[in-house]
C-alpha cells in the first residue's frame, strides 16, 4: 500500500509504478514528477475519504461521454435565443431541437454560425458569450 508520506521521496520510476498500481494503467506520457506526485496525492486522499462526491463523478461522466475529447456545448433549451452584435449588425440565433435557426436556415453548430458571421474560425459558445472567455 502506498502512503501519502512516501510520495515526496519517490523518484520518477517509483512514481510511475505507483501510478500503475493505483490507476491500473500507465501514466500519461510526458507528465512530470511534480504532477505525478500531485495526482497521486489527490487520489490517495480522495480514496481515504470515500472517493469523489457522486455529483462530481456524474459531472465527469457527462463531460467525457462520447469520448471525442471535445468540450460539450452549453446545455441550451429549445426556445432560447442568442443575440450577438457584429460590425453593427445584431444576429439572433434561436435554439431548436437538435440545432439552431439563423437567417432562416437550420444549423447544427454555433461555431459554424459564428464562422459565417465573422468569416473567421470562432468557438461558437465563446462568440455568443456562453463561457468564461466570452467574446469582446
Amino acid at each position: 500500500m502506498i502512503r501519502l508520506a512516501d510520495l515526496e521521496g519517490m523518484d520518477r520510476a517509483a512514481l510511475l509504478a505507483a501510478w500503475f498500481q493505483i490507476f491500473g494503467r500507465p501514466a500519461p506520457k510526458g507528465i512530470g514528477r511534480t504532477c505525478l506526485r500531485r495526482f497521486l496525492a489527490f487520489e490517495l486522499q480522495a480514496r481515504r475519504s470515500g472517493g469523489l462526491p457522486k455529483q462530481v463523478l456524474k459531472a465527469l461522466r457527462r463531460a467525457t461521454e462520447g469520448g471525442s475529447g471535445r468540450s460539450i456545448s452549453p446545455n441550451l433549451k429549445p426556445g432560447g435565443r442568442l443575440l450577438r452584435e457584429w460590425n453593427g449588425v445584431t444576429h439572433v440565433v434561436e435554439v431548436v431541437e437538435n440545432g439552431y435557426l439563423w437567417n432562416g436556415q437550420r444549423w447544427r453548430s454555433l461555431s459554424v454560425i459564428a464562422r459565417e458571421i465573422t468569416g473567421a474560425h470562432w468557438s461558437g459558445p465563446r462568440f455568443f458569450g456562453l463561457n468564461a472567455k466570452a467574446a469582446s
